[in-house]
């Protein structure tokens, strides 16, 4: 085969973005979004709640080692994971309700890979200057400088990923009492482990990727177009205005030339590095930095803003026409973004009520099945049962448990004459109980009568109860 005949690569070199700054309402939207979401990563953590002598004070917890999660006032024990269910289930709802109504809104403004690549980047222009100054560097031989630069930015960079990765680990441990330990070297080697994993693959996917994530690694640029019509608000460029562009505006024909100059601001400014003249592209974010460019540039050269602004499709028929568009909320409101509102409120209510109306206190009964049933030397049939009382209280409770059947059934305790248990606080202890039928007696001659297994707070009254089975003689 000769080397006419080599099929093409299909591989493209990344071009790196080198996004220029810029000022602007988004832009500053952005780094409000960005203050706000880091300093809830990196604060929260140390945030203290005090529940009580025997549980912990930090405010936000997942607790591993006892299987609990705490949200401020909110316990999640791990037979209660479906709040954490429900809890994603209205995040990708609400994912689908602002990609129907804005785009990709949440990827341009609150993504993590979107605000870390923006303190990256935002370091980045801190070191090595703006985007005319990172292009030199980067086109320029190796020398001093550009060495000095790059171990400077990288040392920054792994500052960042450090403290990214030793946030996320204070969300599983009392933060106080980690950092002393991560200080001291005497902290589990796990912890060690994740901060390192986790400091690469921030200084990975913020720093060196960048756009790549968004564009191959993410799947929502994928799954976006099932979400979007043309009623979808997003970021667009108004062709029937700025076309066709031209740079001369003082040559002749020039007045025939629309209201784009050409100028590449929004190309330099975007973070992945597309045009937004070229149409609707998966690789774009929705970030709107590329308005804020475009209008800086109208408004020195005297022409009306919004040549790149967010619209809808079904605007532009209208725009060309000189129709007035319809108002934002007509865009906004309709019935499939109504579809999932209604839909992420009906299962965020559902939640509400399920947490309020859960009890502080509850049992589970295994029966112990081999045997079935014990033949007593006065006659008397006994079933075992193993009972699991748990105890949410932050305090430890008195808890009596008790028995109802049509028939003649005893109840008993092994380890105590009494009815009454001492459960610790916020925890479940495991009780065996025994329940007997008198000889006899027609639940010792029949196969299986029902009963209903009670236990009750003795201080605050709050019951609950299991129903189970007592088998006798006459089980096969």
């Amino acid at each position: 085969m000769s080397s006419s005949d080599t099929p093409p690569s299909l591989y493209a070199a990344r071009e790196p973005v080198f996004p220029r700054r810029v000022k602007g309402k988004f832009r500053t939207l952005k780094w409000w979004i960005m203050a706000i979401t880091l300093g809830i990563y990196y604060l929260t953590p140390w945030i203290r709640w005090d529940r009580g002598p025997n549980l912990p004070d930090q405010a936000v917890l997942v607790d591993l080692a006892n299987r609990r999660f705490f949200f401020f006032m909110i316990e999640i024990w791990p037979h209660e994971f479906y709040f954490i269910a429900g809890l994603l289930i209205m995040a990708g709802l609400g994912l689908f309700l602002f990609t129907s109504a804005m785009g990709r809104v949440w990827c341009g403004y609150a993504c993590p890979q979107t605000v870390w690549t923006d303190l990256f980047i935002l370091t980045e222009r801190w070191i090595e200057g703006d985007r005319n100054a990172r292009v030199r560097l980067w086109n320029a031989p190796w020398t001093a400088r550009k060495v000095r630069l790059r171990v400077f930015k990288g040392i920054v960079w792994a500052i960042i990923g450090l403290a990214t990765g030793g946030a996320w680990i204070f969300y599983f441990a009392d933060a106080p009492t980690l950092a002393k330990d991560l200080v001291t070297f005497s902290a589990p080697p796990v912890a060690y482990i994740t901060m390192g994993i986790l400091t690469f693959t921030t200084v990975m996917f913020g720093g060196i990727a960048r756009e790549q994530v968004c564009t191959y690694m993410c799947p929502w640029p994928r799954i976006q177009a099932a979400m979007m019509d043309e009623d979808t608000i997003t970021v667009a460029y108004r062709e029937w205005r700025g076309e066709p562009r031209g740079k001369h505006r003082k040559a002749e024909g020039a007045e025939e030339l629309g209201d784009c100059i050409d100028c590449m601001a929004c190309v330099n400014v975007c973070p992945v590095g597309i045009d937004i003249r070229d149409g609707q592209q998966l690789e774009c974010i929705t970030c709107a930095l590329c308005i804020d460019a475009c209008d800086d540039v109208m408004a020195k050269i005297g022409k009306p803003r919004g040549l790149i602004d967010y619209l809808a499709l079904t605007d532009a028929p209208e725009e060309i026409d000189g129709i007035p568009p319809k108002p934002v909320w007509k865009h906004i409101l309709r019935p499939r973004t109504i579809l999932y509102t209604t839909l992420w409120a009906l299962v965020g209510v559902g939640l509400i009520v399920a947490l309020f109306l859960r009890s502080e206190i509850e049992m589970t009964v295994s029966a112990v099945r081999n045997p079935t049933y014990v033949t007593l030397s006065d006659g008397s049939v006994r079933n075992i049962y193993d009972v699991r009382l748990r105890n949410k209280y932050g305090e430890d409770r008195p808890f009596r448990l008790s028995l109802t059947s049509e028939a003649p059934l005893r109840i008993s305790l092994e380890g105590t004459e009494e009815l009454v248990i001492n459960v610790p606080a916020d925890s479940t202890f495991l009780q065996r109980v025994y329940v007997s039928a008198p000889p006899d007696s027609a639940p010792a001659k029949a196969h299986r009568t029902d009963l209903r297994l009670w236990v009750e707070d003795l201080e605050s009254t709050d019951r609950a109860y299991k129903d189970t089975i007592f088998n006798g003689k006459g089980t096969p």
